[in-house]
């Protein structure tokens, strides 16, 4: 083993080492970090407030002068949901159902200080509501009743009706805790609820309450008296899919603009970090090549001795060893360092990740961690394998 090392040491270039080194190191890092920003700009999704959010676009027919004149109907017939569903842009939809039944609701903040207005509910499937909650469920026959409300109507409230009246501002801290007498009416019935705000949605521009107690709600005091949707919420898989527009234009439909804007904003973040991730894949397969180139010429300028060696005994595994562990030593040098610039950087976007997005908490980086080492066996096997085979050859040529 010291003959092969001593041999091994005679002929090393430096620069052709410290060149696959710097590479795969770079190509390493831009991997890894690539990986890691793709996972915690997911996170950013599940935030309650975040425009990532924006791959689900509310559809509605548009109002016009003739509609109103005309007394035409606003609502989605099946064979358009299904035609919509059919589309090749679509990934699911979901429909709102409204209430057909009376909702007041009433409350009051402090002795003096009291709302009671008319409203009204709607509901989506529950896969829809981008409000994540334990509370977001209803026992048929529970007089408790969880409400989610578009976080818009807390700020028109706070910087509009309040601020114009004097008025206590409120807090979704306050406002969560504060309890809702809520009288729904229909059917000849009418019985008192409380009411419960478990979040606020950025999504859903409407007063929300779980499908099920929707479903029972209209049945119980309108006679399944179920409206036809007048609005779907549309899952699209590619938001900057040009047949989107055209197909809202052709069918006299309308969405949130802003919120197109912002899924097509959303599709080039992904697909740029895509292209990122590729970038640094072909870094490293590049740094493998000059590896192995090295390691080739190494072995090429030793040829002779390492022939000698394999003459007077020595096998092809102990011939082939330093050069083998040489290269795993580099590979794991590398992937220490990458693992270290990773975090640096990781720790640079994350403060304007959390300064942006309050809500924001860091996802952990076992998956990058678990990729990284992925790597470095796979690129450490390959070595092994192709250093080992050039040692063959060489032995197989000395008979």
């Amino acid at each position: 083993m010291n003959l092969v090392w001593k041999l091994l040491r005679q002929h090393i270039s430096i620069p052709q080492f410290a060149g696959f080194f710097f590479a795969n190191l770079v190509g390493m890092t831009i991997i890894l970090l690539g990986m890691q920003f793709y996972i915690d700009t997911q996170a950013i999704y599940e935030t309650e407030d975040t425009f990532m959010k924006a791959d689900y676009l509310i559809i509605n027919k548009k109002i016009s002068s003739m509609t109103t004149l005309t007394g035409k109907s606003s609502a989605f017939t099946l064979p358009e949901v299904q035609d919509l569903e059919g589309q090749e842009f679509v990934e699911r939809i979901g429909l709102f159902t409204s209430s057909a039944y009376d909702v007041n609701a009433s409350f009051r903040l402090d002795q003096t200080t009291s709302f009671s207005t008319e409203m009204f509910f709607e509901s989506v499937p529950d896969e829809f509501v981008d409000v994540k909650s334990d509370d977001w469920r209803y026992e048929q026959g529970s007089r408790e009743v969880p409400i989610i409300l578009p976080r818009n109507y807390l700020d028109l409230y706070n910087f509009g009706y309040a601020q114009s009246r004097n008025m206590p501002k409120l807090s979704e801290g306050i406002l969560s805790a504060i309890s809702l007498n809520i009288v729904l009416s229909g059917g000849g019935m009418r019985d008192e609820y409380e009411g419960r705000i478990v979040g606020f949605s950025t999504r859903l521009n409407t007063i929300l309450v779980p499908q099920v107690f929707m479903d029972w709600a209209n049945e119980y005091y309108a006679g399944s008296k179920t409206k036809t949707p007048t609005r779907l919420i549309v899952e699209v898989n590619n938001p900057t899919d040009e047949r989107i527009t055209t197909y809202l234009q052709d069918n006299n439909y309308e969405t949130d603009k802003d919120k197109l804007d912002a899924s097509k904003q959303t599709f080039v973040l992904r697909i740029i970090v895509a292209i990122v991730m590729a970038v640094g894949l072909v870094i490293t397969i590049l740094a493998f090549y000059i590896l192995m180139l090295s390691v080739y010429l190494l072995v090429e300028k030793n040829s002779t001795k390492l022939e000698n060696l394999l003459l007077i005994g020595y096998s092809p595994a102990k011939v082939s060893k330093p050069y083998q562990l040489l290269t795993l030593m580099l590979n794991v040098l590398v992937l220490i360092i990458a693992f270290v610039a990773m975090t640096a950087v990781r720790n640079v976007y994350l403060e304007m990740f959390e300064t942006f997005f309050p809500d924001f908490e860091a996802p952990r980086v076992l998956h990058t961690y678990i990729l990284g080492i992925g790597l470095l066996f796979i690129v450490s096997v390959l070595n092994i394998f192709a250093i080992k085979s050039k040692v063959m050859s060489i032995w197989k040529r000395k008979d």
